[in-house]
């Protein structure tokens, strides 16, 4: 009998003979097969959470069964480490963003190679190190010589707490998604990439994508936002050639029009502004409300009456007012609307806070046009036209192209196609981040960074705690000489958006180790694209879609010869747990309290009762966390996979229970009795098989096989839970052989191994130590997947189960097509029917060949 499954030990040696080994180490072969599996890369926030060890387990299970398959797998792991939480860090505890970051690299990477993730650790990169951010600044050069890169004044979102510029994704009801501070608008000059260059490519190529999900494929489809319409040119009333124009989807609606709306920044609004002080304060208190489309949807629809008119485009003598509008936003579209109450609900609250006409143009199937009126809520739906003129009984359709085609017969318009997508705004007012290798000359004009003097590097002594931008406010840093004239000039003091940063990171782990260049186009070639990519939902828009732009620019760029960069994505569920708060109301971590049996609680040292709450995602601010470093340190790594892989599909959200950790340790140790303390002699591992098996015997062989087909369907299908049960199903099997019948010791040694080979992806510690106790020498990271005897596949027996008096009460497997005989005698003999008959008399044996016997007793 062998001692007690220690599993620190075992965890401990298998992760230092893979790495001695170099186990995970991939090369470039172009004569071998590749799987390039990817999981999004952290923030080094300094621990690991629950969520990193779902998301990468998950990677890790299909890097090692690609492996197994024969694969040449890619598994690289890297940091997306530059960002303002280091800024903040750095703020508070007296310290540089550098040494921060750097530290936390260092805590969470021995916490995944505690995890015994198959990860090659040569191509480790961190972006904010000057070795990654160097080719990052040959990208940008390289764009900025296709037109892919361009400098202007626009407006931005500014969190005065950061003090930078946010992208309007960033902008979450109004506030700073990091700080919570009300977002303003600023003109500021910044860099642009041309991501609109892509716009219609982006969109179509999502068709190609079908890998990934489809809800993740609809929100970049609604992101990117093709619309067909027409822009309309509203001339000005007084004026000879003065116009405002607008773009709309709804040229059909135009006969229903009753104002036209303009941004704040809107030309003309500044126009009207310079020379009315009330114009002015309104246009001013616009630019301080937010700024994000679902805080302006929210919020209270505003306006102020300019005094100006234009022209209807239809009819010159139809004069609209011309309002400022908080709810129109100079940044999309023209900066200008049209109103059409009746079928627009902003445009309705509008004109009702205002009193504007609200006149239907679109009339509703089966609505009568004499009494069809609009009342609070605007009919946005297809119809008929009516009330407008030459469009008067066409379709909603037919009525759009027939507005196109006039608009463009007055000279008032043209039709067109836009897209909501607007160029990426990578300028950020920070330092902890990749400087955008500029520099600014007054003769010379922007001029790009000589690439033999990159990287540009940021200065190690930059003030953090001071307010604004520590690059601009560094003494020496920005003043350099002009590479062209040599005259002094300033250093280009923003730096990129962090999601440039992990924008290609995926292509620059193909060729970690190139110093000249980004990336070596044979490793390009090679491995790109990535063929399984795993990540959170969180980043379905803004990360994927810019990190196909990026592919596509460096495509152009000639650095590699694919559109998409992820050819299948899988976005993985949350970890859920309980919330406590104590009777102060505050939040409890999961380890101060104690669960009683009857549901309620009590703090662990103070013994008063505390509230539980719903359970909810894990979050630092809810204190609803579990270290998996505590749980690794309980139950090992192996307990901690097969949790998150077990208890949902991975697609699902999934909640942390001890009761459910509790459960896999339980298995694991079973696992490792089943091999090491066996009820009989398993046979050799060169043992030959016996001529003949008996029932139970050959029974659990075809389970054994069936189990290898269906174990590697479901991981082909990411249907890792079910792959889970399929082991505990077999197992359970192997448990049924006593050693009595023929066979069983060949049988039951060929269940194991294939179970140990099966669940090595998943749990790869104690199955390489269970592989090796079986008497193997290679070890399974070496071992190729098991592949089913298609003999062994036909069924040849059949599970019964056994009713009483129509309850379940067993089932049986017994040979299949056994006569009714056999199958009573069966039946009966069963333990759970022999309890559920005491005291009873059979009246009926009711049989189903192959599929059930209910036994009616009294």
């Amino acid at each position: 009998m062998s001692e007690r499954y220690n599993v620190q030990v075992t965890e401990t040696k298998w992760q230092q003979y893979w790495q001695e080994n170099q186990s995970f180490r991939a090369i470039t072969d172009p004569t071998r097969p590749k799987h390039y599996t990817l999981s999004m890369l952290p923030y080094p926030s300094g621990r690991i959470h629950m969520g990193h060890v779902r998301n990468y387990t998950l990677g890790d299970v299909v890097a090692r069964y690609k492996r197994a398959l024969g694969f040449n797998v890619l598994h690289p792991m890297g940091w997306d480490a530059f960002g303002l939480p280091a800024e903040n860090a750095a703020r508070k505890s007296n310290t540089d963003p550098a040494t921060w970051t750097y530290d936390n690299i260092k805590n969470m990477k021995a916490e995944l190679v505690r995890m015994g993730l198959s990860l090659d650790w040569e191509r480790e990169l961190a972006t904010c190190d000057a070795s990654y951010y160097k080719h990052q600044q040959k990208l940008f050069l390289d764009f900025l010589k296709q037109g892919l890169v361009y400098r202007k004044e626009a407006w931005a979102n500014w969190d005065p707490v950061d003090n930078t510029v946010l992208a309007n994704e960033q902008v979450i009801d109004g506030r700073g998604w990091r700080s919570g501070a009300l977002v303003e608008k600023k003109l500021l000059s910044q860099w642009f990439f041309k991501i609109t260059a892509y716009s219609e490519e982006l969109l179509q190529s999502l068709k190609t994508l079908e890998r990934w999900p489809d809800k993740v494929r609809l929100m970049q489809e609604n992101w990117i936002g093709k619309s067909e319409g027409a822009y309309v040119q509203f001339f000005v009333a007084g004026s000879e050639d003065e116009k405002i124009e607008v773009f709309t989807t709804r040229p059909d609606t135009l006969f229903g029009a009753s104002f036209v709306a303009i941004s704040a920044n809107h030309p003309f609004a500044k126009k009207l502004a310079a020379k009315n002080e009330k114009l002015a304060a309104f246009c001013t208190e616009c630019n301080r409300t937010g700024t994000s489309i679902v805080d302006i949807e929210k919020g209270e629809k505003l306006g102020m009456d300019t005094g100006a008119t234009v022209e209807h485009p239809f009819d010159p003598a139809w004069k609209l007012p011309v309002y400022v509008a908080n709810f129109v936003l100079v940044e999309y579209g023209t900066g200008a609307i049209f109103g059409c109450p009746a079928h627009d609900q902003r445009d309705l609250d509008f004109a009702r806070k205002y009193n504007l006409p609200v006149k239907a143009v679109v009339l509703p199937e089966g609505e009568d046009p004499a009494s069809f009126t609009v009342g609070n809520e605007a009919y946005t739906g297809p119809g008929k036209a009516f009330n407008s003129d030459f469009l008067d009984g066409l379709n909603t359709e037919a009525a759009i192209k027939t507005a196109i085609k006039r608009v463009e017969e007055v000279g008032a318009g043209k039709g067109t196609v836009q897209y909501r997508l607007r160029d990426w705004c990578i300028s950020r007012q920070r330092y902890w981040g990749c400087p955008i290798p500029i520099i600014h000359c007054d003769a010379c004009g922007a001029v790009p960074v000589p690439e033999k003097d990159l990287p540009v590097k940021l200065p190690d002594d930059a003030e953090i705690g001071r307010p604004g931008n520590p690059l601009d406010c560094h003494p020496t840093w920005k003043h350099v000489n002009c590479p062209k004239c040599g005259k002094p000039a300033i250093r280009e003091t923003d730096t990129c958006d962090t999601f440039v940063d992990s924008s290609w990171y995926y292509a620059r782990y193909c060729s970690a180790s190139c110093e000249d260049k980004p990336v070596e186009k044979a490793d390009m070639d090679y491995w790109m694209p990535v063929d399984q990519y795993v990540g959170g939902v969180e980043h379905a828009i803004l990360h994927l879609l810019y990190s196909r732009f990026f592919t596509r620019a460096m495509k152009a760029c000639g650095y590699i010869d694919i559109d998409e960069p992820f050819d299948g994505l899988f976005t993985q569920g949350m970890i859920c747990h309980e919330s406590y708060k104590d009777e102060q109301g505050e939040w409890l971590y999961p380890e101060e309290v104690k669960k009683n049996s009857d549901g309620t609680a009590v703090h662990v040292k103070t013994g008063y009762p505390v509230n539980v709450g719903r359970v909810e995602v894990m979050s630092k601010s809810k204190k609803n966390v579990v270290d998996p470093g505590q749980i690794i340190d309980l139950y090992g790594a192996d307990t901690a996979r097969l949790f998150v892989l077990s208890d949902s599909p991975p697609e699902r959200d999934i909640e942390w229970t001890e009761a459910g950790v509790e459960g896999c340790w339980r298995y694991v140790n079973r696992l490792w009795r089943c091999v090491t303390e066996p009820k009989f002699a398993i046979a050799a591992p060169d043992e030959a098989a016996p001529a003949s098996f008996g029932d139970k015997a050959l029974i659990v062989r075809q389970m054994t096989h069936k189990t290898i087909v269906e174990f590697t369907q479901d991981l082909e299908g990411f249907h890792f839970n079910r792959a889970v049960a399929r082991a505990r199903e077999l197992s359970n099997a192997l448990d049924e052989l006593d050693g009595s019948g023929q066979g069983d010791g060949f049988a039951l040694r060929e269940g194991l191994e294939m179970l140990v080979r099966l669940l090595n992806p998943m749990l790869p510690h104690i199955t390489e130590e269970l592989w090796q106790q079986l008497g193997h020498r290679v070890p399974l990271v070496k071992s190729i997947w098991p592949k089913a005897d298609p003999a062994l596949l036909v069924e040849t027996s059949a599970t019964i189960a056994v009713q009483v008096n129509g309850k379940l009460r067993a089932t049986i497997q017994i040979a299949k097509d056994a006569d009714k005989a056999t199958m009573e005698t069966a039946a009966l003999g069963q333990e759970g029917v022999k309890r559920a008959l005491e005291g009873l008399s059979v009246k009926k044996i009711i049989i189903v060949p192959n599929k059930i016997v209910n036994i009616v007793a009294a």
